[in-house]
């Protein structure tokens, strides 16, 4: 599988893994091993090193020597997503933020208009801005003049694991943003969803459910890993034209035909 940059990082794995809800430490620790994966997401309102209670899942979270991406999840405001990013480039010691303002509890929908509001003033200090959103062209196009990082689009609301419900607007994005990194982020719930949008050519895939609550934590990471190379080296490997009608594969050149009585 070939390598892409993002914020200035060449990595050799396209898919990002989260790190709540697994069962245990240490079956984070062997998924994150099975996955291959070289970034992790953190959120800083469930975790914030400095203090003893999530010091020892830190110190092993960094023990797995990935990049960090820390997220503003919990954030329903602008203002709240910037303070908590400068407080993450702070702790973490990191200007990648994966940045998340929630306008609706109920659905987990970005609020566009806010992620860009915060998104334009965080690139301009400094941020690389990874900044999940819909699958709206506009606020996608206007995400990536603002300077960010990664557009990163859901395929469904957060944890509902039901795929890509929109391929369409999928499909338009990365036709429409064809210099942008496009980051799969949210929804997906099988190996086979990450697989079907990397095959429409996006850049990688962000899940974190997916795997954290699958009955084997450690194989579905693996498998989503294989779902991964295998969605990119087929859309790498430009796939045959769809056809309205059947045709054969077998040359009829030189083949007798001949009539039933």
């Amino acid at each position: 599988m070939t390598t892409f940059t993002v914020a200035g990082t060449t990595l050799s794995s396209r898919l990002f893994l989260g790190t709540s809800h697994y069962p245990s430490p240490q079956v984070l620790s062997d998924a994150v091993t099975a996955s291959a994966t070289q970034v992790l997401t953190v959120g800083l309102r469930r975790l914030q090193p400095e203090n003893g209670g999530g010091n020892s899942f830190w110190q092993r979270v960094q023990a797995m020597n990935c990049h960090i991406l820390p997220n503003t999840a919990g954030c329903h405001t602008a203002d709240e997503a910037i303070t908590l990013a400068q407080m993450a480039r702070e702790i973490f010691g990191t200007p990648w933020i994966k940045l998340e303002v929630i306008g609706d509890d109920y659905t987990l929908q970005p609020d566009t208009h806010a992620t860009l509001q915060s998104a334009t003033v965080l690139a301009k200090e400094g941020f690389a801005v990874f900044a999940y959103t819909t699958d709206d062209l506009v606020i996608a196009q206007k995400l990536q003049d603002a300077g960010c990082a990664a557009v990163m689009p859901w395929a469904a609301p957060i944890g509902t694991g039901r795929g890509p419900l929109n391929p369409y607007a999928l499909e338009t994005l990365r036709r429409r943003l064809p210099d942008a990194v496009l980051v799969v982020d949210a929804g997906l719930g099988r190996p086979s969803h990450a697989a079907a949008v990397m095959e429409l050519g996006f850049d990688a895939v962000l899940l974190n459910t997916a795997v954290a609550q699958a009955g084997d934590p450690v194989r579905m990471a693996r498998a989503f890993a294989d779902g991964v190379a295998a969605g990119r080296a087929a859309y790498e490997s430009t796939p045959m034209p769809e056809r309205a009608a059947a045709q054969a594969s077998t040359p009829t050149v030189g083949v007798p035909f001949w009539h039933a009585p």
